[in-house]
């Protein structure tokens, strides 16, 4: 009789290092896996990953990995040191299979920890350049996936490109429900803002102070990001603002025919994923390290998106790049046909089975 696989996930930080956990971990428990997770005590992957029914979590220490001068900088690195051992002794008592990681800066000491008990790494890289956390990581992985092309050729052999994992409630909205969700007739074509969180206040407020060049042509769905209604604007026909949508967000992609967001990794894939035209306003550098734009130009020299750099913006620029946007959407949507793949899931499903047969 087979023994029970075992898996443990790693990576934190930010959203962006646990959503794609969130889809492997049905597929993981489906194929016969126990679950386990390594991250911090308060990070935001323990709030995620704790909700979670028949995963086992795993608190470890974790210093974070700065580009900038702190104090912390001298202290940090111990407690990555501290982090690895404790990381080490949990996977020595559990000797997993595989160790799958999504990256930031918690996942160094585990993945130091894998290499202390010879287990094998699987690493994902989501953005264009790879970050601090898998460079430092890179030695001790078997293989590295990635999201884009460029960010597997700068990492080498080990690397290759099989896009991000997405979860499969995202292809189960329909137009009907969406449009009904959003109170609009399907007559205009729907034009749907995300990335509203607090980082993008100048999109919010581009965004509605081009509503009344907008509103003739398209009905306008708006995910403005927690306390950033405008009430002003309640009422006013063809606009509807949300702050978020959690359940009902497949829905709202469905009736979209038009996407305008920032420029995110994962959500980015979903956009490919679900064939959307993109007019893409990333995240400066100076608030970043930059690669929401490297993300955003990699999707434009592909032909994949069109972009607008923040600089640039204004209640003007950004309706005639949304226009221009609709207007090539029949090009966009060929490029798409021709891209790397979007949704990961499959492939590493497949990878961590081959890694963990090795």
């Amino acid at each position: 009789m087979e023994k029970q696989k075992r898996i443990v996930l790693t990576g934190g930080g930010t959203l962006g290092h646990v959503t794609p956990h969130l889809a492997l971990i049905p597929r993981l428990k489906a194929a016969g896996y126990e679950i386990h997770y390594i991250g911090t005590a308060q990070g935001m992957e323990a709030e995620k990953i704790r909700a979670i029914d028949g995963i086992t979590y795993h608190a470890v220490k974790s210093g974070k990995l700065r580009r900038y001068f702190s104090w912390q900088n001298f202290t940090d690195p111990f407690r990555v040191i501290a982090g690895a051992f404790q990381a080490g002794h949990i996977i020595g008592k559990l000797k997993p299979d595989v160790v799958f990681s999504k990256g930031g800066f918690v996942a160094v000491p585990v993945v130091y920890g894998a290499k202390l008990h010879r287990v094998p790494v699987l690493c994902h890289e989501s953005d264009l350049t790879p970050g601090l956390a898998n460079r430092l990581c890179k030695p001790c992985a078997k293989k590295m996936v990635t999201t884009f092309p460029e960010c597997a050729e700068a990492l080498g052999k080990k690397a290759e490109c099989v896009g991000t994992p997405l979860r499969p409630e995202l292809f189960s909205g329909t137009r009907e429900k969406g449009l009904s969700l959003l109170g609009f007739d399907g007559k205009k074509p729907v034009l749907l803002m995300m990335g509203g969180s607090s980082g993008a206040q100048s999109v919010n407020k581009a965004l509605r102070d081009a509503l009344p060049q907008l509103l003739p042509d398209f009905d306008v769905a708006h995910l403005c990001g927690k306390g950033n209604l405008d009430p002003a604007l309640n009422g006013t026909p063809g606009y509807t603002q949300l702050e978020f949508l959690d359940a009902e967000l497949p829905d709202a992609l469905a009736a979209a025919d038009l996407v305008l967001s920032r420029a995110g990794s994962n959500a980015l894939m979903e956009f490919q994923a679900l064939d959307k035209p993109l007019l893409l306003v990333p995240y400066p550098k100076g608030a970043s390290r930059g690669d929401q734009i490297l993300n955003a130009q990699s999707f434009e020299r592909r032909g994949l998106c069109k972009v607008l750099l923040q600089e640039n913006m204004t209640a003007d620029t950004l309706v005639a790049a949304l226009h221009e946007t609709w207007r090539d959407r029949g090009k966009l949507r060929e490029a798409v046909k021709k891209a790397p793949p979007a949704d990961a899931t499959e492939r590493i499903l497949e990878l961590i089975e081959e890694i963990r047969k090795k």
